[in-house]
């Protein structure tokens, strides 16, 4: 046993082990709980956890440092996660990181000699339409001002308990958030901003009356129903479902898996967090049709940490859902038909959006992308066929068997039937989430939200496209503009290089770094970027940087690396005068990036005299 470790650690890490079976698979689990007991997973905790499950302590390592939400340092009891995205940035993040560390008397990455707090910036929480916003330990804080925040930390000195900091934050500080947020089981600041409830989603529904519908049919008949009504997957690529479905129902198997995608980790969407508060009955709905379709027994619903202020009022609902009997065993009252659900809990790591990556992630692993084939659909979880939709899209699949395939193909455009959900935000009067029938133009979509002076619109977040106003015409489906939700506004005033070059930055951040294309090609990708800001480009950096994107789009093993250069070649493509002004032609046989008074300055400092040649005021 380590030196450093106590009686006490290794008790907890035993008991810990204990409570999931020492299963090796779930292992996120039992860092969680490690985390939340020791603020900190340190190097003796880790050895005495891969001692425990008989596996090396390399490997606990790998994994505390590949999720952001886990550490071996010790956080503070209320670890305060300021987000730090462009839209945050936007609406002042900057002056409220500046005022905190004051408040506090911290510097980022710091923990207060009391072990009390501790401050970080974390990439996008799911909060962009009331930014700014953080996170105390796992409570959002919306809408704050540098006088909020002033508040909240004197506030927090006076109220230093965190297991009780949900329940005593709302109501004293701020009055609670709107729908079910004001539930006791959540009882958050946070607001659902549905401006727009379209006739999917947001209208009213019996529920599972889809479900009742579905038992009635095979699994053969589910899956082509599904796929006559066109349902395609919401994540933004717009897989047809049934085919996907179809996919793992039919490789012969002992085991099938359903995940549920719940980590919208794009910068910008939310509008699973939303569904996810008003409609969860309805996304339980879905996973049992799916269930029924695919013929498995197990479900998981990845919960990404961010969320997990939801996490009791999600395992409150699958409980009333097994209370009914539409989770357990013979659902229905179909004899054979035993299905439950169970929530694994994310930590912080944009790149378990990939499917394959999430698959890794639920099975105990660092959250890095599988190679393929084989698909998920032939083997995903535990070597198993396992089908992987998000919420979006097993919302639909429950209103489609409630309403019919037909009636759900009428929606929308010939390619994209139905409604999409989006979650608008930036340099509008109304950001919140809007459901809107396939088809709609970006234009509509300005005029819907109150956005004004428009200059650009980042359509699908960072790993979508920026498009001009030469362009608001487009209009948003798979024909034309697909998206996983989110729509970023910027006007005019708003310097785009700037954002492109934050975005590169997460892009750089959140690589899991396997695959050599994406971990040096974005590094590459930002260098260049730094040349054309500081104005010392040529023409021939320009077509570096789009060999370079079209690189990464052909030879990265994930879709991280394949979208990363979006930012940038998209709005090379639709702001090409943003760049070619930066760019400077070679002149004088010297390259114009070749800054040869900065490169004298040293000398000139060294030798303490200057360059007759290059001095134009040289005297002598």
């Amino acid at each position: 046993m380590p030196a450093a470790a106590t009686q006490t650690t290794t008790e907890l890490v035993a008991q810990v082990c204990g409570r999931f079976g020492h299963d090796r698979t779930r292992l996120m689990d039992m860092l969680w709980a490690l985390q939340k007991a020791l603020r900190g997973i340190d190097k003796a905790t880790q050895a005495l956890l891969a001692q425990e499950l008989g596996t090396r302590r390399v490997v606990i390592e790998g994994m505390v440092s590949f999720y952001a939400f886990f550490t071996d340092r010790p956080t503070g009891r209320l670890a305060i996660r300021l987000c730090d995205d462009v839209i945050d940035r936007h609406a002042g993040m900057e002056e409220i990181s500046r005022t905190l560390q004051q408040e506090l008397g911290l510097g980022l990455e710091q923990t207060s000699a009391d072990g009390l707090f501790s401050l970080h910036h974390t990439p996008c929480i799911g909060l962009s339409d009331q930014a700014p916003a953080l996170l105390v330990n796992e409570v959002p804080v919306t809408r704050l001002t540098p006088e909020r925040a002033r508040e909240l930390i004197r506030w927090l000195r006076r109220n230093p308990d965190p297991a009780g900091l949900a329940q005593t934050l709302v109501g004293d500080f701020a009055p609670l958030g709107d729908g079910c947020n004001a539930d006791p089981l959540i009882h958050s600041l946070v607001e659902n901003q549905i401006r727009l409830p379209g006739p999917v989603l947001f209208a009213e529904h019996r529920p599972f009356s889809g479900l009742q519908a579905a038992l009635q049919q095979s699994p053969a008949q589910l899956i082509a129903e599904l796929s006559r009504s066109g349902l395609r997957g919401r994540g933004g690529a717009g897989f047809p479902t049934g085919r996907k479905w179809d996919f793992t129902h039919r490789p012969p198997a002992e085991r099938r898996y359903l995940i549920c995608n719940a980590d919208e980790g794009e910068p910008g969407t939310f509008k699973d967090r939303v569904l996810l508060t008003e409609k969860p009955d309805l996304l339980i709905e879905g996973m049992v049709i799916a269930a029924r379709a695919i013929g498995c027994a197990e479900g998981i619903i990845y919960l990404r940490a961010e969320y997990e202020y939801l996490l009791a009022w999600l395992e409150n609902r699958l409980a009333a859902a097994r209370a009914a009997g539409w989770l357990g065993q013979a659902i229905g009252g179909v004899q054979g038909f035993d299905f439950d659900i169970r929530i694994q809990m994310g930590a912080g790591a944009y790149v378990c959006g990939e499917e394959s990556a999430l698959i890794s992630s639920c099975e105990g692993l660092r959250g890095e992308p599988k190679n393929r084939p084989p698909f998920p659909a032939e083997r995903g979880y535990l070597g198993c066929p396992t089908c992987v939709d998000n919420v979006e899209t097993l919302a639909c699949a429950a209103r489609i068997f409630a309403e019919g395939a037909d009636w759900f193909r009428a929606l929308g455009t010939e390619q994209s039937s139905g409604s999409k959900l989006l979650s608008i935000s930036g340099d509008c009067a109304r950001p919140g989430v809007y459901e809107v029938e396939f088809g709609v133009s970006i234009a509509e979509l300005l005029a819907l939200v109150g956005a004004e002076q428009t200059g650009a619109v980042l359509v699908g977040g960072p790993s979508g496209q920026f498009i001009g106003a030469d362009q608001f015409e487009r209009r948003i489906g798979f024909e034309d503009l697909p998206t996983g939700g989110a729509l970023l506004i910027f006007n005019q005033s708003r310097n785009l290089l700037q954002v492109v070059n934050h975005y590169l930055d997460f892009f750089i951040d959140e690589s899991c770094g396997y695959c050599t294309p994406c971990r040096v090609g974005t590094v590459f990708m930002k260098k260049r970027m730094e040349k054309l800001v500081k104005g010392s480009a040529e023409p021939s950096d320009l077509d570096y940087l789009k060999n370079l994107g079209a690189t990464l789009r052909a030879s990265s093993r994930c879709g991280l690396g394949l979208t990363a250069p979006n930012p940038v070649l998209s709005t090379m493509e639709h702001f090409p005068m943003i760049y070619s002004a930066l760019v400077k032609p070679p002149k004088d046989g010297q390259h114009a990036y070749f800054d040869i008074q900065a490169a004298l300055e040293e000398s000139r400092h060294l030798a303490k005299r200057r360059s007759m040649i290059y001095d134009v005021d040289y005297e002598n």
